[in-house]
This record gives structure tokens, sequence and C-alpha cells, in this order.
């Protein structure tokens, strides 16, 4: 599985309007243990060390959705398809600068004891207190969260923060008072036992399997349906795709090579989908005096041809990108067309991208790298993850390509570790890399590489916004989009930023990014699909799977 980029300090995101009502419960069970059960396949590449944390980020995908839940759903295939959770409805406040969750009814936690306001509210400022387990950054927007009346939890932001109801409300996890007051350091606790509202409880642990049996205290009337799931841990690709293609595993989430034939040839009933959720982009360092040329960088964006580096480098898996940074055909309904033929749809041109260089100064020399009029050479060199053998595939493609305009890389295929600091640093020239900030619109992806805000100088760590990109009317168009609920006037900021994309380059995207998803209808319905992409598919998309888990049926 690709890893996961959670930072505390990611600014913000969530797409909602006001009020929502209650969500359906379901009705009836499932027969038989054997139908009931469903197997994940996922390949972490390690063991279980069996803690559920919902604030430790190596914790998260096995604890949000299937033992915690948060106040909503909020879908990041579907713009403004939200499902209310522990809370029933909420109502923004004047100027949308607070919302009033009403905490639903009748819920309790695993070990029988009512959820209340009180459980919200603790909860939130739990989070302020201890930073480490602010894991979404919600007390970078929050003000202040208090209990309303009997029922009712008010939220104050510092300024306008609609986006953010999607980590705020969709993405943290509400834990039980009773329990969590009592841990000396919250920081650092495993819980290995965990409490919670969600479908499932551990039961039992082992560092092969987690074992997840249904909560009896759910508060969704005959859900779960499917009252057991096994998650066997994997530490090879190859033993854990064997394991999908034998049929011992329902529900796959990784990488399978030449799926049509290992996979979807063995059974009618085994299918795959991969929804593209963010892009994976070649980001300039924009404090290199060549790379600050956005002549030099138009010509890389028409140098590159996106299609051979899909199916060179992904197995044709990850589609290509466009250089509006809009993911397709997720967000299709909000990329500008119209905006994309002015710029030729930056379609494989490497004709046009030597004539730009060319109109930049830029002349080629005798050994075959454009130089300008000081001498200075287009040869720069590119940081990559050298464990994504994917990536590193890429890479070379797009070496190919900008060699053939006279632009020299060098790539440097690092360790994670090494990766990171280079980039967060700003001690690089080039990068491949994707932010993996999914969520139900491309403002969420496009605010954490455009806006000012998560940067940094060079030599300073920045949370987000690596290539040190800077303009105050890009911040302002997405503080305009913070103010407000109206899908058509969010839709008319973020072609305004599609317009920053394509004509001053900030990245260069060039695939996009997939959920990895396999799933086996044998015995079971209700699996997301493309025509009913209801939620983000993978097994590791949290708390994503809660609802995945919830619609699914025995035949």
């Amino acid at each position: 599985m690709r890893r996961l980029t959670a930072l505390g300090s990611l600014l913000a995101a969530g797409l909602l309007a006001a009020a929502c009502s209650a969500g359906a419960g379901g009705g009836g069970t499932a027969t038989g243990p054997a139908a009931s059960t469903v197997t994940i396949d996922n390949e972490s590449g390690a063991l279980w060390p069996c803690n559920f944390s919902p604030f430790n980020g190596s914790d998260t995908s096995v604890s949000i959705g299937f033992v915690y839940e948060t106040l909503a759903y909020d879908n990041p295939l579907q713009s403004g398809k939200t499902t209310p959770m522990l809370a029933s409805s909420w109502q923004w406040g004047a100027g949308n600068k607070s919302i009033t969750f009403t905490i639903r009814k009748g819920v309790k936690f695993s070990d029988g004891t009512p959820v209340t306001a009180a459980d919200v509210v603790y909860t939130f400022n739990l989070l302020k207190k201890y930073p480490a387990l602010d894991l979404t950054g919600a007390w970078s927007v929050l003000s202040s969260v208090s209990q309303v009346g009997s029922d009712q939890v008010l939220m104050n932001f510092s300024s306008a923060a609609v986006p953010d109801f999607y980590f705020i409300a969709g993405q943290t996890p509400i834990v039980p008072e009773h329990i969590w007051s009592k841990i000396a350091n919250p920081v650092t606790y495993a819980d290995t036992s965990p409490i919670g509202t969600g479908p499932y409880v551990v039961n039992p642990c082992t560092k092969a399997n987690i074992t997840y049996t249904a909560n009896k205290h759910y508060w969704q009337p005959g859900e779960p349906h499917i009252t057991k799931v096994e998650y066997p841990a994997f530490t090879s690709n190859n033993t854990a795709n064997d394991q999908l293609a034998n049929g011992q595993a329902q529900w796959g989430s990784q990488y399978i090579p030449g799926i049509k034939t290992f996979y979807a040839a063995k059974s009618p009933n085994y299918h795959y989908w991969f929804p593209p959720t963010v892009n994976v982009s070649l980001v300039p360092n924009l404090k290199n005096s060549l790379l600050a040329n956005v002549k030099v960088r138009e010509a890389m964006s028409y140098a590159i041809d996106r299609a051979k580096v899909s199916l060179i480098g992904e197995s044709g898996y990850e589609p290509a990108a466009n250089q509006a940074g809009i993911v397709t055909p997720t967000f299709s309904s909000w990329l500008d067309s119209s905006a994309m033929a002015k710029y030729g749809n930056y379609a494989f041109n490497p004709a046009k991208a030597k004539q730009l260089l060319k109109s930049a100064g830029f002349t080629m020399g005798s050994d075959g790298i454009m130089a300008n009029a000081k001498g200075q050479k287009l040869a720069f060199s590119v940081i990559n993850i050298g464990g994504y053998s994917d990536w590193v595939a890429s890479m070379q493609v797009v070496t190919q390509d900008l060699k053939a305009i006279g632009i020299q890389l060098t790539p440097q295929n690092l360790a994670d570790t090494d990766f990171d600091s280079d980039l967060f640093y700003g001690k690089y020239q080039l990068a491949y890399y994707d932010q993996q900030t999914f969520g139900p619109s491309p403002y969420y992806e496009l605010r954490n590489w455009l806006d000012s805000s998560g940067t940094a100088p060079v030599g300073k760590v920045a949370a987000t916004n690596y290539e040190r990109y800077s303009s105050p009317a890009t911040d302002a168009l997405f503080s305009a989009y913070a103010a407000s609920t109206s899908p058509a006037q969010q839709h008319a900021i973020v072609d305004q930023v599609e317009q920053v994309m394509l004509s001053q380059l900030p990245i260069i995207p060039v695939v996009q990014a997939v959920d990895w998803y396999q799933y086996d209808t044998a015995s079971l319905t209700g699996w997301p699909t493309p025509g009913n992409p209801y939620a983000q598919p993978s097994a590791y998309a949290y708390p994503d799977m809660e609802q995945v888990l919830l619609h699914l049926r025995v035949k």
C-alpha cells in the first residue's frame, strides 16, 4: 500500500452546506457464519502491533471506521454527499465562522456506556491539550469547542472554515471520556483494547491477524450484516496477491502486476476498480533561478509524454494527469475544459517545448543540453523515492522526454526519510511526489500545493507547498472558497485556481495516483463501483471502510 501522509498542520478542507438529516438504518442479519465473514487482503509490509489508538497515524487505518466513528461521513468521491453519523444534524452560524452539531441520541460505546455531547467536547479539547494527537490539524482553525444544552456541541472558528468540515466532522474520531480521561499519557497510549461506537470490536488481535466481530451495542439497527472481518498481516505483495487470486480473501487493496490475467481472469466474480485520487507531479524548486522561469516549466510540461509514463511506469493503472491539476474522472465536473483548450491542453509537443526554450533565450549546446547566454545549463537533479519501483520507472520516461528537448535530469533515488527531509527543507532542484491530500473536491490537493501559509523558506520545514510558491492573489482564492457554502461559487473559485496552474505551472502533474481496490462478488453484494461510488473503496481508506462494510450484504 502506498504511504499516506498525515501532517497535523495540513491546512484543512471539507465541503458542505448547512444541516443534514439522519442516515437510514439497516434491517435484518446475514445467515451463516462463513457467509457473513469478509477477509481483507492488503499488504502493509509488517506484522500487526495490535495497537488501535485513533490518534496515532500508524494505527488509524485499523481503528477509525472499524472501532471508532466520526461525527459525519463526507464522501471524497462525491462532492457534497454527506452521511450523518454520531451527529444527527448540524448548522453553520453567521459568516460560516461557527457550526453547531446535534449529537445523535441512543448511541452507546461498545462497553454499553451512552455517548453524550460531553464525549465530543472532551475529544476535541483532548486534541487541543495534546497537539500531537491532532492529526487533522483541527485546532489550526478552531478557537473553541463547548457543549450547548444537553445534546449540542458548538465549535467556533478563528475564520470562516467551511472546507474544514471534512477534517473536523469526517476525519476526527470520537473517544469515550470515561476511559480516555484516566489515561496518564494519551500521546503514547497504545489502546490495545479499544472501546468505540463503531460496528466492530477487536476480538482478538495477534501479530498475524486482526479479527473484528460485530459490536452488539451498535446503534444502526440490523448492522453490521457482515458479522466478522478478518484482516491478516501480509509482509509480501506476492503472498497477498495469491490469496486474492485463490479466493481466500474477498476485499483487496494493493497493486497486482498483470491484474487482468493474474486476478480478473480467474473468476467472473473477480473485479477491480482504481479510482484516481491525487496527482503525482514533477515539483520544481521555485527558488532555483532557472526553474523560476515559467517558460522552462511550460517546456517541461509540453515535453512529457504523460500517456507513455502511465503505460510504462504505472502499467496503465494510473492515468495521465492534466496541467490544470484536476483529477479525472473523479472530479471531471470541476475541470475547466475551455481553459485547458486555451493552452493547447499541454498535449505532448516536443517541438513547442523547444520553441518555448528558444524564446526564453536558451540554445542547444554541443552536449545536447540547453543553456542561456550566461552559460547556465538546463541540467537538474531530481529526487525520487527509490523504494517505489513504479516511480523509478516513470522517472526514466520523464528523463528521456526532457533529454529530447535539451533538459538533462539526473535522478537521485532516495530512501523515504532522506527524500522527505530534502523535500520538506527545500534542499532539492526537482522532485517527483504526490501529497496524498485527498478530499471531496480539488480544493484540498490544490490548496496544499499552492497556499503560501503552508510553505517556508529554504532550510526550514514546509508543511505543504514544497515548491515554495507564493501569490497573495492565489491565497485570496482559497480564503474565498473557505468562506462559501455555495457549490457554484466554489466551482468558480477552483476555475481561477486552474488558471494559475495553467499559466504559472507551479507544479507539473504527470500521472494520477489511484486507490487500489479488488472485490469478489461470489457471495457478497453492495460493493462500491464506478457507477455507485458511495465511498472510497480501498480497505486502508478510513473511515470509508466502515461505509463499505455497512453496505455489504450476503447474497
